[in-house]
């Protein structure tokens, strides 16, 4: 009896031991499993951050570059004036100064008062002055008040010298206005101008340039481009009183030309009445005549017609 429980405990222990073994096997087959999709995942995960940070090196390499960030505003302002204005509105690459080879990124055609041929230029240049913009901002997020002020004033040097660049190059009236705008791609240098305590008033008066940024020059293109379309109205209206005045000229002479045909009108029917009274005279005379038959009026009507084709024919032999 002792024997057979033994057995039996060693099957049991048997039985316990391969469900252990099948469920540990099992277990650590779905946790490796689990623990190679976390590495794979990770590992991928690691490209995508190396894919980001080679493209955001890219960017700030592209950032750094003075001629790259030339080229991302002037498409900006590319776009804004293509969004907001037609095609025979405004060009790129314009000389607008008399005698001078350099041209303005873009210009926009203006209304030049009562001289249609001739074409008055608005010059719009964008400028980014990255270096002194970000020091500033870098001072700002660490509270160096010091360098806030530093960075401040190199900031207003940048901006005053892109204003006087665009004035020399150009501003040249009558060719172009008076005054330039100079196109900031980023809301926060345009913020950060009227953040400088009279930099914008001062770049208008000394430098006759006006700042904007995106918004700024949005509203500014849809005040022009209104503008325009109220002087096309206006020119349009012109051209149809003046259509019209040519209308009443040429319906004045209408009006004479009916005037001599009635009076010419009047003439003839005077002439048909005068000829209607003496035919009535006539037929009373006449009425005292006795009327011959038909036969007889026939016959001597038609005597007389070779009668008188006779005369023509002795006329004729004459001659």
């Amino acid at each position: 009896m002792q024997e057979g429980n033994e057995k039996k405990l060693e099957e049991m222990r048997k039985t316990v031991d391969e469900k252990l073994n099948e469920t540990l096997e099992k277990r650590l087959g779905e946790s490796f499993k689990l623990v190679s999709e976390r590495l794979e995942a990770v590992h991928k995960g690691l490209g995508d951050m190396q894919s980001l940070a080679k493209d955001v090196g890219s960017l700030n390499k592209t950032m750094n570059n003075v001629k790259s960030r030339g080229i991302l505003g002037e498409y900006q302002l590319h776009n804004l004036l293509e969004d907001l204005l037609t095609n025979e509105q405004y060009e790129q690459n314009v000389k607008t100064k008399a005698g001078s080879g350099a041209t303005v990124e873009f210009a926009v055609r203006m209304p030049n008062g009562n001289n249609l041929e001739k074409t008055l230029w608005l010059p719009i240049d964008s400028k980014f002055p990255k270096e002194d913009y970000e020091a500033l901002v870098d001072a700002y997020d660490k509270g160096e008040t010091e360098k806030i002020e530093e960075y401040r004033k190199a900031f207003a040097r940048s901006m005053r010298k892109n204003a006087q660049d665009i004035k020399e190059k150009y501003i040249d009236p009558p060719n172009t206005t008076e005054y330039g705008v100079m196109f900031l791609p980023y809301e926060s240098l345009y913020a950060e101008v009227l953040r400088t305590p009279g930099l914008f008033e001062q770049l208008q008066k000394d430098y006759k340039i006006t700042i904007a940024g995106p918004t700024t020059l949005s509203a500014f293109l849809n005040s022009l481009q209104m503008g325009f379309r109220t002087l096309a109205i206006e020119k349009r209206s012109s051209e149809v009183w003046d259509l019209l005045g040519a209308v009443k000229t040429e319906f004045g002479k209408f009006g004479e030309v009916l005037a001599k045909t009635k009076k010419k009108l009047e003439e003839a029917t005077n002439v048909i009445d005068s000829a209607g009274v003496r035919s009535r005279a006539i037929e009373r005379k006449l009425k005292t005549v006795q009327e011959l038959p038909q036969e007889k009026s026939a016959l001597m009507l038609e005597s007389n017609r070779e009668a008188e084709a006779n005369e023509e024919e002795q006329d004729k032999s004459l001659v």
